[in-house]
């Protein structure tokens, strides 16, 4: 088991590293940085005074090694638009996309679970194929419409939820479903597919045979051994809604890192940008790595193969 582990760290931070050199460079896919920063319109002499006041006439070997040892050290530059450290800036934001992380991917685990078990235990039945078009309908729905519809409903309409702000967890009801019901279908069709396959099994007939009630069999012992490969798809989709929250956070004007992505894209501040690229990404990896282990554990063929 410590030899995976150590093996599986190894591979993070290989990946870590590799997300910093793509994190870093992001800033000149977009042409010259310095031209960006002095903005439209300034003169030559300007746009040296930049590159210069930047460091960014140096090597891009020498500004991307400068950058990573003052990270290492927990310098992580300032902001160009919002003239303050960029380190303190953006883990305030952090708080809040971490709870609508959790919060949506609470939500996806309560609509995807009773969808996949009712599925696989009526397969291929009407309940079955609704339960499968409500998990593609929230796969083909665009989350920033599904958003859309949600503030109609809830706003507009029921007056019963805010439109904006992340001040109560009232705030974070609409976003958290409007980004949970897209990661669903994800864990409700691996949940239906694991369901079906445990059921079939030797020792689920030999429990029905004893007579236990199907509840218990149902839950105590299909679903716990069903939902093992949950644990590593949990992990990888607690990832996804951080990264992918800009669009749901800049919709609810929620005060998170998606909304601070979208501010700094929007005024080229390109520290901020990259460490919250980077800070996403090493979330993402710590993230997939405790659920190689976690399952390694849960299941040692994992750790044996």
């Amino acid at each position: 088991m410590l030899y995976y582990m150590l093996k599986r760290l190894g591979l993070a931070l290989l990946v870590a590293l590799t997300v910093s050199i793509l994190a870093y460079m992001l800033v000149f896919l977009s042409g010259d940085p310095a031209l960006a920063l002095a903005g439209e319109g300034a003169r030559q002499v300007d746009i040296e005074m930049v590159r210069k006041t930047y460091g960014l006439d140096r090597p891009v070997i020498v500004q991307y090694a400068d950058w990573l040892w003052k990270l290492l050290r927990g310098d992580l530059g300032m902001s160009v638009y919002f003239k303050t450290e960029v380190g303190p800036l953006v883990f305030e934001k952090l708080t809040t996309t971490l709870l609508l992380g959790v919060y949506a991917l609470a939500v996806a685990l309560v609509i995807s679970v009773p969808l996949g078990v009712l599925a696989a235990i009526y397969k291929n039945s009407w309940i079955d194929r609704l339960c499968l078009a409500v998990a593609v309908l929230g796969q083909a729905l665009p989350n920033f419409f599904f958003a859309l519809l949600l503030i109609m409903l809830f706003s507009i309409y029921l007056h019963l939820l805010p439109v904006s702000g992340s001040g109560t967890w009232q705030h974070f009801v609409m976003p958290a479903i409007a980004l949970g019901y897209y990661a669903a279908p994800a864990f409700m069709r691996l949940i239906r597919a694991g369901m079906i396959e445990v059921l079939g099994a030797d020792y689920i007939r030999t429990a029905r045979a004893k007579g236990l009630p199907p509840s218990t069999v149902i839950f105590k012992h299909a679903l716990r051994n069903a939902i093992v490969p949950v644990v590593a798809l949990a992990a990888v989709q607690l990832g996804f809604l951080l990264g992918g929250s800009v669009v749901i956070e800049t919709i609810f004007a929620l005060d998170g890192l998606g909304y601070l992505a979208y501010q700094s894209i929007t005024y080229k501040d390109f520290p901020v940008m990259q460490v919250i690229v980077l800070l996403l990404s090493v979330i993402y990896i710590v993230l997939t790595l405790a659920s190689d282990i976690a399952n390694a554990w849960l299941d040692p063929r994992i750790r044996v193969s």
